[in-house]
């Protein structure tokens, strides 16, 4: 069974104040690489999604190995767009793990339990820290359908709201499932914590 890492990583960071996605987690180590590092040890292949025209975030993706880098030209459109990209260029799989490059707290262990989810056939896989469902989330193949007529900037919650009794929850006691970096403020917190 093939997994496909997707790794969303084509918002302008507005609230951070732009360039959110290099700024450094730990010495030398963008936040977009530490989320791409941390997917990719537990899927079969990472497809990460940019802006276009966002030639930094992509070459600091692309030096990672084994990902592929794709320009989403709607990314304006919002998450769902980015999904979609990302999507439509993995080609044949049976899973997506989609993963977000604002959070590079998650333990790689904790997207291997994702992950297995999915290889256990559940049709989506979503972590759960003390009642909280967090990311990253798993979706099997056949909802392509429903994640391709994804739009806006809601991602897949469509998709997980029209599901809710085929989510498989996996019981994690890593509080990276829920912390995003949205702000300064946030990465500094965060960044004591690494």
């Amino acid at each position: 069974m093939k997994i496909t890492g997707l790794l969303l990583a084509a918002g302008a960071g507005t609230r951070f104040g732009g360039a959110k996605l290099l700024a450094e987690v730990q010495p030398g180590v963008p936040m977009c690489v530490a989320s791409c590092r941390n997917l990719a040890q537990a899927v079969d292949e990472v497809v990460a999604v940019v802006r276009a025209g966002d030639t930094e975030v992509r070459a600091a993706l692309a030096a990672t190995a084994g990902v592929a880098v794709i320009e989403c030209a709607r990314a304006h459109e919002g998450m769902s767009a980015s999904l979609v990209c990302g999507i439509l260029a993995s080609g044949n799989t049976d899973a997506w793990v989609v993963a977000l490059a604002d959070m590079p707290l998650i333990r790689p262990s904790t997207i291997a339990a994702i992950t297995n989810a999915m290889r256990g056939g559940a049709r989506i896989a979503a972590p759960i820290f003390y009642g909280k469902r967090g990311h990253p989330v798993g979706f099997a193949a056949s909802l392509r359908a429903q994640l391709l007529a994804c739009s806006g900037d809601a991602g897949a919650r469509a998709v997980l709201l029209a599901q809710a009794s085929d989510i498989s929850t996996v019981e994690t006691d890593d509080p990276g499932v829920l912390a995003d970096i949205d702000t300064r403020a946030e990465l500094a917190r965060v960044c004591g914590e690494v």
